[in-house]
C-alpha cells in the first residue's frame, strides 16, 4: 500500500513557525492513524491549528498514486 500526504502550508508564515505547524500536523494525525483500518481507499482531511483544511492523506494500491 502507498500512504499519501498533501498538506499546504502558509507560505506568510515565518520559517520556525511553518516548521512548528506541520511538525504539530504530522504528530497529531500521525497519532490518529490507529483509528482506521488502513486499508486502500482509508483516508482524511487534515486540519491545522486554526481547524482550518490545509490537505488530504489517504491510502492507495501499491499500483495507484
Amino acid at each position: 500500500m502507498r500512504f499519501l500526504l498533501e498538506v499546504t502550508v502558509d507560505d506568510a508564515l515565518p520559517a520556525g513557525e511553518k516548521a512548528a505547524e506541520l511538525g504539530r500536523i504530522l504528530r497529531y494525525w500521525g497519532g490518529n492513524l490507529h483509528h482506521y483500518a488502513l486499508e486502500p481507499g482509508d483516508g482524511s482531511a487534515v486540519y491545522d491549528s486554526g481547524y482550518r483544511e490545509v490537505g488530504r492523506w489517504r491510502l492507495t494500491g501499491d499500483d495507484e498514486g
